[in-house]
């Protein structure tokens, strides 16, 4: 019986009752998934405090068993979780257990100072997890005590907005989570179902998990005695971790189950990759890619990184060392017999074994990536997921460059889709003969791309063009210079070059055309001035009359709009003004004299502008010329 002193009644930290009321309906489809996250989060607690006492032994108190036990009471409709973990304070419990998804790692880690700061970089998902007990109950209740306190808590909530906490004599250090279960719930609380759940979901934990075992004495002669019964504690996972057993003994459903526990996931991650390395370095790997994106997979602080073990003892959750950035969905363990054992992030980025490993597992992933890649579904799922993520590879990452440029997907012509499912082998190979490079086009949008004037002769000449209309495109294609042999080349900047596409006579026909409109262009640059860098006349129009194009070093006009709305200052760059020849206004513009010959001209020039997803300077001042011009 525990004695409550010092009790109070909080509220919780955010908008509780309405995210409680998200994840228990939306979060989990999965009901017995709370079992998981209860046990997960217990082995987290065993090994934060297996890594603290590395320093101080003195935390083990006498029983350096680590352990979870699950008991259950059908009469009082309980299940119970209990670990001999780090435990909590008083303050832990208001922080970690006060707020969704509140992690304990980065309040962990200001409590620590100097050196042992940069050596601590641990677990800390207490949070989300804890909360899918609610799934199944409408009570909880905490009792804890941290391993160098003498003072225990209790923490109590039905979810509803507010907890009670409260300090109480707790004769041992870790945690006890008793869940009160719903009347649709009370199926939980039996024997047989809490086992199947821990060896479905918890099988691979390497802490023991323990049931108590209920047995009828027996006499010499085997009979049960009435009325007799002992209770031992029985192991009922494996206990061994799953990345150091053979692959040939494990089932896929251990790896997605083992995915789920250390990535706190509930969806089958896509593919996964087992490999164990010897010789000059000796180390263990299990990567996942996962099919849901994180909810901070876009911020550049966020928490990523392996698992990292040596020789199976635990040292870092997010140990961000061992992959590039651009592979940061990447989830799974890494043990290393190579690394010593107190390494700080610092030397872990100097190390020449952690280089030599995440060359190694860099390229692991990349592999794992290209075999996914020939399940079309499965790696458009992908793709659709993270796909702008691995298009910051080749800027950081030149030495797997190709092989990230082969699992680079894009919309293009031949499709004319917006889903970016095509890839650069794909378009290779239905390359016309006689090209020599890969055309693509950057935009705002897909439609803006798709209608670009200046895919119109690509078009009527059927030579395919990559449609780029992500924010990150324009960026990309600064550092993807070639890929197999083949140049890429901007349809939108420089002069056009179909490189032996065009024939002798066609050639010619078009500089005769140009000699013949050099007067027409001469006038042109005159009446625009320095609102162009130059008039030329086209061949890459066949429907439009004009458009603008950028010098082939320049940064793109999307490019351009992004840093500027960003505050960015550029410095300022005319665009050139290319005319169709062959279409009716330009015949129009050739024939007209005086004040409409200078109004026409600007009104070609802003169009152009306007196809481009540019923005005019005076829109007010277009719309009057056009005006004019209409009602001539």
């Amino acid at each position: 019986m525990t004695t409550a002193t010092q009790e109070e009644t909080l509220g919780f930290q955010t908008e509780v009752k309405q995210l409680l009321h998200l994840m228990i309906h939306s979060l989990y489809s999965n009901r017995e998934i709370f079992l998981r996250e209860l046990i997960s989060n217990s082995a987290d607690a065993c090994d934060k405090l297996r890594y603290e006492a590395l320093e101080n032994d003195g935390l083990y108190a006498g029983d350096a068993e680590l352990r979870i036990e699950i008991e259950h009471d059908a009469g009082a409709g309980t299940v119970t979780v209990r670990d001999t973990g780090i435990g909590m304070n008083r303050d832990e419990v208001i922080q970690n257990l006060g707020t969704i998804a509140k992690s304990g790692t980065a309040d962990f880690l200001k409590q620590l100072s100097g050196e042992k700061q940069k050596d601590a970089k641990l677990i800390g998902q207490f949070g989300v997890g804890f909360y899918s007990g609610f799934i199944v109950a409408d009570e909880m209740v905490v009792r804890t005590r941290r391993a160098d306190s003498d003072q225990g808590v209790e923490w109590r909530s039905k979810g509803e907005g507010e907890f009670t906490i409260a300090d109480i004599d707790y004769p041992q250090r870790g945690t006890e989570i008793v869940l009160h279960l719903k009347d649709d719930a009370k199926e939980f609380a039996d024997d047989f179902r809490l086992k199947n759940l821990v060896r479905k979901y918890s099988d691979h934990i390497d802490v023991p998990v323990r049931m108590p075992k209920v047995e009828k004495a027996r006499d010499e002669e085997g009979n049960e005695i009435e009325g007799s019964e002992t209770v031992s504690w029985e192991t009922v996972n494996e206990a061994t971790a799953l990345w150091v057993r053979p692959k040939a003994e494990i089932g896929d459903d251990e790896y997605k189950a083992f995915y789920k526990h250390i990535a706190h996931d509930f969806s089958d991650p896509l593919i996964w990759s087992h490999n164990k390395v010897e010789g000059k370095l000796e180390y263990t790997s299990l990567l996942y890619v996962p099919e849901r994106a994180p909810f901070d997979l876009y911020q550049r602080d966020g928490v990523r990184g392996l698992k990292l073990y040596v020789q199976r003892v635990f040292i870092m959750d997010d140990a961000e060392a061992f992959l590039p950035l651009y592979l940061r969905f990447v989830k799974g363990v890494l043990d290393s017999r190579d690394l010593p054992l107190n390494v700080s992030r610092e030397l872990l980025q100097k190390s020449p074994q952690v280089d030599s490993m995440k060359s190694a597992l860099t390229k692991r992933a990349l592999d794992m990536l290209k075999k996914l890649s020939k399940d079309k579904e499965a790696y458009q799922t992908f793709w659709n997921t993270f796909g702008d993520v691995l298009k910051e590879g080749p800027a950081e990452d030149y030495a797997n460059r190709d092989k990230i440029s082969g699992l680079l997907r894009f919309s293009t012509t031949h499709t004319d889709s917006a889903t970016q499912d095509q890839s650069l082998v794909d378009y290779v190979e239905r390359m016309k003969e006689g090209q020599k490079k890969i055309y693509y086009i950057v935009a705002d949008g897909f439609n803006a791309a798709s209608h670009s004037p200046h895919l119109e002769i690509f078009r009527k000449k059927g030579i395919e063009v990559l449609l780029l209309h992500d924010r990150i495109d324009e960026w990309l294609m600064s550092h993807l210079t070639e890929f197999d042999g083949k140049s890429f080349a901007d349809v939108a900047k420089g002069d056009l070059e179909l490189d032996d596409m065009a024939d002798e006579a066609e050639k010619q026909a078009q500089e005769e055309t140009a000699k013949s409109k050099e007067e027409l262009v001469k006038r042109v640059k005159e009446v625009l001035g320095d609102n162009v860098q130059e008039v030329r006349v086209t061949h890459r129009l066949t429907d439009s009359p004009a458009c603008v194009v950028l010098p082939e070093h320049e940064m793109g006009f999307q490019m351009r709009r992004m840093m500027e709305a960003a505050g960015q200052p550029l410095p300022e760059v005319k665009p050139i003004l290319e005319l169709n020849p062959e279409h009716g206004l330009v015949s129009r513009l050739e024939s007209t004299e005086g004040s409409n010959f200078d109004d026409l001209a600007h009104i070609l020039l802003d169009q152009a502008v306007i196809a481009e997803g540019g923005h005019l300077d005076d829109p007010a001042a277009y719309v009057k010329r056009l005006n004019l011009l209409l009602s001539a």
